[in-house]
């Protein structure tokens, strides 16, 4: 529940949850018990006072029947009050009291006067006409004074304290189930209030994440009044990164291209006779044109901050490549297979997808004798793509030096290897891979491995 740092001797303590459906779930929490604690409160006052003028009117009428016996003078007819009696009997602790001028009547259970009192912070009213209240710890008493032409009379009725606790537990169980029944359902609509009220964010993260895996470009719009604001300044930013990847883009390209002529004029100078004897100069320029092309490949893949790579249709890019290169080498009658799911998409630079492949299926024309096949499958969140031909292949020493970067086969003279290291390159800068193996046609098998 806390954070202490000892060292510095601040110790923080976490109360607040760190998400907004738990601050709003603590909150409605919070303001529910104390509304429901404000309404138990008040209502039990008020049943309280329900309870207490229910009994202060029983006992008032108990007292009007018990005022007929008293005569104008003060004196009690006991005629009348042998009538009333069984109306003002009750069980155990229920009882009366006449104190009349000379003398004293009670019911079976004697009541002692000299023991009550006014309710605590009530007045005791008295009253020309109307009983008052009056109390001790058993007993809770309503009494009526009055003035006779032969002197004063006092009639006291009480009740058993018991009775007022017993009326009040009776009405506040019902009370307390229903106020729990209610917090429940307070509960069960919050719970759902939040889940209704928070959906719009979790669609905004959905989109952000269909924006990140390049299944749209933009957060679509339509969201609620609190969320336009958000949305267009994370569409702002988008639009922000990609003018800048693509100024950065710009100028890697502007770099390269304008490095490219001196380069290729360099390395052709060099080749001639006595330029370059031990054939060092021509690797440095090899090195700088390597790290051109490997830093070209790098803006083109990714830059910080960028929307997500589109989702390109690898049957689509591959059967468009095999289309134009069949045509380039229609002379060698190489004969071409696609194994691949039209369902099946990769995350990548469409400019780099066709530079690798190119790349690949150039090599796959170049050195098969008679048969290419090209096939794709997925695994999990990633893509292999396999081209396979029918070649002399290459061995296991010469697969090695392929993928150690700046290892160009084909500058020594082994056929295979055209485009490799770029390939491998790219395909590292967009999370994959590529590995070389013996296909089952007998040849070479390239496997460029991309994300899903």
């Amino acid at each position: 529940m806390g954070n202490g740092n000892l060292g510095s001797g601040d110790v923080t303590i976490k109360f607040i949850p760190q998400s907004i459906r738990g601050r709003l779930l603590l909150a409605a929490i919070a303001f529910t018990a104390v509304a429901l604690l404000f309404a138990t409160l008040s209502i039990g006052q008020v049943l309280d006072r329900f309870v207490t003028r229910g009994l202060n009117e029983r006992l008032d009428t108990q007292i009007a029947l018990l005022a007929r016996t008293v005569r104008a003078d003060g004196s009690i007819d006991r005629s009348m009050l042998g009538e009333i009696g069984p109306f003002t009997q009750h069980g155990r602790g229920w009882r009366w009291r006449i104190d009349a001028p000379g003398t004293s009547l009670t019911s079976r259970e004697v009541l002692a006067r000299d023991s009550l009192r006014p309710p605590p912070g009530a007045r005791a009213r008295r009253e020309r006409n109307g009983p008052r209240s009056e109390q001790n710890a058993d007993l809770y008493a309503r009494v009526l004074t009055r003035q006779t032409s032969g002197g004063k009379i006092t009639i006291t009725v009480a009740a058993p304290r018991a009775f007022i606790d017993r009326a009040r537990n009776a009405a506040v169980r019902p009370l307390l189930l229903s106020l729990t029944a209610l917090g429940l359902f307070l509960l069960a609509a919050t719970l759902l209030q939040l889940r209704i009220g928070l959906k719009p964010l979790a669609r905004l993260k959905a989109a952000l994440a269909d924006v990140r895996a390049g299944r749209i470009e933009r957060v679509p719009g339509g969201q609620p009044a609190e969320l336009t604001d958000v949305v267009s300044e994370l569409n702002g930013l988008l639009d922000e990164n990609e003018a800048a990847l693509a100024r950065a883009r710009g100028h890697v390209a502007n770099l390269a291209h304008s490095l490219k002529t001196p380069l290729a004029t360099l390395s052709l100078r060099l080749k001639q006779t006595g330029r370059d004897p031990d054939g060092e100069l021509a690797e440095l320029v090899a090195q700088i044109d390597r790290g051109i092309r490997h830093h070209l490949g790098r803006a083109r893949a990714a830059s910080p901050g960028a929307p997500g790579q589109p989702q390109v249709p690898l049957a689509r890019a591959v059967g468009e490549l095999a289309d134009a290169l069949g045509r380039i080498h229609a002379d060698r009658g190489i004969a071409v297979t696609v194994d691949i799911a039209p369902d099946i998409a990769v995350k990548c630079d469409p400019q780099d997808l066709d530079e690798m492949l190119g790349n690949l299926l150039d090599n796959g024309w170049k050195w098969a004798r008679s048969r290419i096949a090209i096939s794709a499958v997925g695994h999990g969140s990633s893509v292999a793509v396999m081209i396979d031909d029918d070649g002399h292949g290459l061995s296991r020493d010469a697969i090695d030096k392929a993928l150690v970067p700046g290892q160009r086969l084909d500058e020594q003279g082994d056929g295979h290897g055209f485009g490799l290291p770029i390939a491998r390159e790219l395909a590292e800068l967009h999370g994959g891979g590529l590995e070389l193996g013996t296909a089952p046609l007998g040849g070479l098998r390239a496997t460029l491995t991309l994300p899903a």
